[in-house]
C-alpha cells in the first residue's frame, strides 16, 4: 500500500466516502505525495510519452500555427505566448527554436510564459530552457500574466483536471464515490448526490442501470478563465488532448504506470490518473465568450500544418535509419491507430481574426 493510499483510507474511515473528483485531486496534486508533485512522469523513463517527446516536428508545427494566429489577430506587440501545463519544457523549447528561425524579431520581442503550479516541474523546465536566449517567465496561474494579447497552448492539460462521475441507479443518477470495502481496501460506491438531468448527454437518458457519465466542472472553469482572457485582451489558443468530439456516456477514468494501464485504485500517488476530455463542452465554453472555436483530430491538424512536408525535409539528407525513425514518428503522431485519432485539437480565436490553417469540417 502506498503512503497516500493509506492516508486516503484513513480519511475515508474518518469522514466517509469521497467523490471521484476529490480522489483524483489527492492522487495527482497532494502536496506531499501527489503524482505530479513527487514524480518525473514524462518520457521513456517515466510512465507515459507525450507528443513533444515523440518528435520535434510536433512542437515546430504548433509554433507555426501560433505564429499564424498572431498574424491573424494583427501581429500585436507586446504579445505573450504562454504554455499551460508545460511538462518538462520540451514543447516550449521546440517552439522557441522554431520562432527564432521563423522570425527573429518576434523571438526577441515576444514575452514567453510557462504556467506551472509545481515548483519541481518548474525547475525542470528552467533546466530544459536554460540554453534558449528568450524572455521566459514562470507563473502559477494565468491570472498573473501581463495584460497583453495572449497566444496560449496546452498539450495534455485537461485530461488531468479532476472529473466527477455519476452512475445510473433506477431512474436517477448518483455520484460515484471512493470508499472502503469490507476488507478496508479502496472501492467504488454510489453516493447520495444526484445529477441534474439537463447536464446529461443525449445518449444517457435511456442508458441502462450501472452506466457511468462524466462531467468536468473544473475543466469548464479553467477553459472559462482562458477564454475570458483571450476575449478581453485578444489572442488565440490551441489545446491538444485525448478525448472525444461529441458528448457521450462511459467510464474513461484510467491509471497509467510504467507505460501500462492499471487499476485506478491500486497505487494512489504513484500512477497517472486521467480521463478523456469532452472537447464539445470546452468549445461551447469558449463560444460563450464570443470566440470562434474549431475542432479536429490531431492527425488531421498536423497533416494540415504540413507534417509530411516537414518530415520530408528532415529526412532529405538522412540515412535509411534516420528516415525510418522519422517515418515512425509521423505514424505515431498522426496515424489513425495511434495518437492521430485518439487525440483531438481545439483552436480558439477572436471572431474578428483572419482565417488560420485548420482542417475543414467533414
Amino acid at each position: 500500500m502506498t503512503r497516500l493510499k493509506q492516508r486516503i483510507a484513513e480519511l475515508i474511515g474518518t469522514l466517509g466516502p469521497i467523490p471521484v473528483s476529490e480522489y483524483m485531486a489527492l492522487c495527482l496534486f497532494d502536496p506531499r505525495e501527489g503524482y505530479y508533485t513527487t514524480r518525473e512522469p514524462f518520457g521513456a523513463a517515466g510512465d507515459f510519452i507525450t507528443a513533444p517527446e515523440v518528435s520535434q516536428m510536433f512542437g515546430e508545427l504548433i509554433a507555426v500555427w501560433l505564429y499564424q494566429a498572431w498574424s491573424a489577430i494583427g501581429r500585436p506587440m507586446p504579445v505573450t505566448l504562454a504554455e499551460i501545463g508545460p511538462g518538462r519544457g520540451t514543447l516550449m523549447k521546440d517552439m522557441l527554436r522554431t520562432f527564432e528561425r521563423l522570425d527573429p524579431a518576434f523571438f526577441r520581442n515576444a514575452a514567453f510564459a510557462m504556467i506551472e503550479a509545481s515548483p519541481r516541474l518548474a525547475e525542470t523546465q528552467k533546466q530544459t530552457l536554460a540554453s534558449m536566449p528568450a524572455n521566459v517567465s514562470w507563473h502559477e496561474s494565468i491570472v498573473t500574466l501581463p495584460p497583453n494579447p495572449l497566444l496560449i497552448v496546452g498539450n495534455e492539460l485537461f485530461d488531468a483536471v479532476p472529473i466527477r462521475q455519476f452512475v445510473r441507479k433506477g431512474v436517477g443518477w448518483r455520484e460515484r464515490m471512493v470508499g472502503l470495502s469490507d476488507n478496508d481496501d479502496l472501492a467504488f460506491f454510489s453516493g447520495v448526490a444526484s445529477l441534474d438531468p439537463s447536464l446529461l448527454p443525449e445518449d444517457a437518458h435511456d442508458a441502462p442501470e450501472g452506466t457511468i457519465v462524466e462531467i468536468a466542472p473544473a475543466r469548464s472553469a479553467l477553459m472559462d478563465l482562458v477564454a475570458a482572457r483571450v476575449a478581453a485582451d485578444g489572442g488565440a489558443g490551441l489545446f491538444i488532448d485525448y478525448g472525444h468530439l461529441e458528448p457521450g456516456v462511459g467510464d474513461t477514468l484510467q491509471a497509467m504506470k510504467d507505460h501500462a494501464y492499471q487499476d485506478v485504485l491500486a497505487s494512489p500517488g504513484e500512477a497517472d490518473l486521467t480521463a478523456h476530455v469532452d472537447f464539445a463542452a470546452l468549445a461551447e465554453t469558449a463560444r460563450a465568450h464570443g470566440l470562434s472555436a474549431r475542432l479536429a483530430t490531431q492527425g488531421d491538424f498536423l497533416l494540415t500544418m504540413g507534417l509530411l512536408e516537414r518530415a520530408g525535409r528532415l529526412g532529405a539528407n538522412a540515412d535509411d535509419a534516420v528516415r525510418g525513425k522519422i517515418s515512425g514518428e509521423v505514424e505515431r503522431l498522426a496515424g489513425a491507430s495511434q495518437m492521430g485519432d485518439l487525440f483531438k485539437v481545439l483552436a480558439i480565436l477572436s471572431k474578428n481574426a483572419a482565417d488560420v490553417p485548420f482542417p475543414a469540417k467533414n
